[in-house]
Formats: C-alpha cells, sequence, structure tokens
C-alpha cells in the first residue's frame, strides 16, 4: 500500500540543482524531493507521498495522523524492511485455517473429478470450429 504520510523536515539541501530534505516520518527517516512544496522550511512538516512533499501540513494534524497510522501498524507497512516482512511466517487465524484446509480438498476433489472430461456443450462447440 502507498500511503501519503505526514513527515518533519530535518534539514533541507540542494543536490544536482533539486532541492531535497531529510524528513522524519514517526522515527523513520528518508530523504524527500521538495520540488513541488518548494518554501517547505525545516522544522515544518509535509504531507509526502512516493518520496515527493506534496503540501504543507500543521504540526497537530501531523502528530495525530502518525499516531493513528502508528496504532494501524501502516508505518511499518509502509516503512518496514521488506525482507523482514517476507521472513515473517503468515499470521493464521483460526477460522481461516479450517476453511482453507475445507477448501483446498474440496477444490482438489473437484479438479480430480473432472480431469479429462469436458462438459458435451465445449466438445460440440470445438468440434463444430473445427470442422468450419
Amino acid at each position: 500500500m502507498c500511503l501519503a504520510v505526514p513527515g518533519k523536515v530535518l534539514d533541507i539541501e540542494e543536490r544536482d540543482g533539486t532541492r531535497m530534505a531529510t524528513v522524519d516520518f514517526g522515527g523513520v527517516v528518508k530523504e524527500v524531493c521538495l520540488e513541488y512544496v518548494p518554501d517547505l522550511q525545516v522544522g515544518e512538516y509535509a504531507i509526502v507521498h512516493v518520496g515527493f512533499a506534496l503540501q504543507r501540513l500543521d504540526e497537530e494534524s501531523a502528530r495525530k495522523t502518525l499516531a493513528l497510522f502508528e496504532e494501524l501498524g501502516l508505518l511499518q507497512e509502509e516503512f518496514g524492511d521488506p525482507w523482514e516482512a517476507a521472513a515473517a511466517p503468515p499470521e493464521w487465524d483460526e477460522a481461516d485455517t479450517g476453511s482453507a484446509t475445507g477448501s483446498a480438498t474440496g477444490a482438489g476433489a473437484g479438479l480430480g473429478a473432472g480431469v479429462g472430461a469436458a462438459p458435451a456443450a465445449a466438445v460440440g462447440d470445438g468440434a463444430q470450429e473445427a470442422g468450419r
């Protein structure tokens, strides 16, 4: 999921003619392009999406949004280590485990019964197509 996340500008520099900032997103620090908000200053907050600051945001709104994202686990999802996430075992719900097993068994049984057999309409349609 890609979120527009509020972050606080820690410092600003120009790199190869582009205004860039180091931005803190509730403890995660990333480099951000400031070209869309050229008057943003150190200490101010901005909404950032895919590495670009899109608009200025007041501190109270930024803090509330970051707290909500943290509570929902969205900051970890957005900024977490993808290798760590891939290595983590899947989270299974007791109810999901039973239904997933039942579904797989049901699907397997259905596939086994239908191997080599096609509905009569499909065979007829294919024969008609082949004869044309």
